[in-house]
């Protein structure tokens, strides 16, 4: 049985080392220890998303186990590569309405979540205070850099880089117009916009 301590760690970390490691074992199931029940809830979502049957178990006040058991993953897995291709349209540096360091917060860690998981979007579009997450201070360089290895596309507005006097500042991906973010944006099937 493959065992993950994943106490201590933030989400979405515990599910993303879990999915993994699922992927990874053969017929194997997988326990994860985490510290508190939104992972617990968290990974019983992943399973059921998955197909796969769980079982959860508190060990004590602040520990608890969930114990996944691979059945459906596999057909799970193919559906999620016929849903096709795929543009993400991210246009703010932080994710959602309300505190913008919380935003901030959640943005880093979408982005996080889109680096460790597969299928990668084909092309990541950022515009207007999004361009900040491409330039020199982001704390989400990382995790942009690791999917422009694996093959996705980066563009930034170019626009929105002058706007902000960023256009110098620029670590990851390619400058580009509107023209080619409508083109991007127009011929992919399926669009989401953060």
């Amino acid at each position: 049985m493959n065992k993950i301590d994943a106490k201590g760690l933030l989400c979405p970390k515990p599910v993303i080392l879990t999915k993994k490691a699922l992927e990874e074992a053969e017929n194997e199931a997988v326990e994860t220890t985490v510290d508190n029940e939104v992972a617990v809830e968290n990974l019983k979502k992943l399973a059921e998303s998955l197909k796969c049957d769980y079982k959860t178990e508190n060990l004590s006040e602040n520990e608890f186990r969930v114990t996944i058991t691979k059945s459906g993953l596999e057909e799970s897995a193919a559906a999620d590569e016929k849903e096709g291709p795929f543009t993400l349209a991210i246009s703010n540096e932080f994710m959602g309405g309300g505190e913008e360091e919380l935003g901030k917060i959640l943005m880093k860690s979408f982005l996080y979540t889109v680096s460790e998981t597969k299928p990668y979007p084909t092309t990541i579009v950022f515009y207007n205070s999004g361009v900040r997450l491409t330039t020199e201070g982001s704390e989400s360089l990382e995790e942009i850099k690791k999917l422009e290895s694996e093959g996705v596309e980066i563009i930034s507005c170019g626009t929105c880089l002058d706007y902000y006097n960023l256009k110098e500042k620029l670590e990851v991906g390619s400058i580009s117009n509107m023209y080619t973010i409508y083109e991007k944006l127009a011929v992919e099937k399926n669009v989401i916009i953060r």
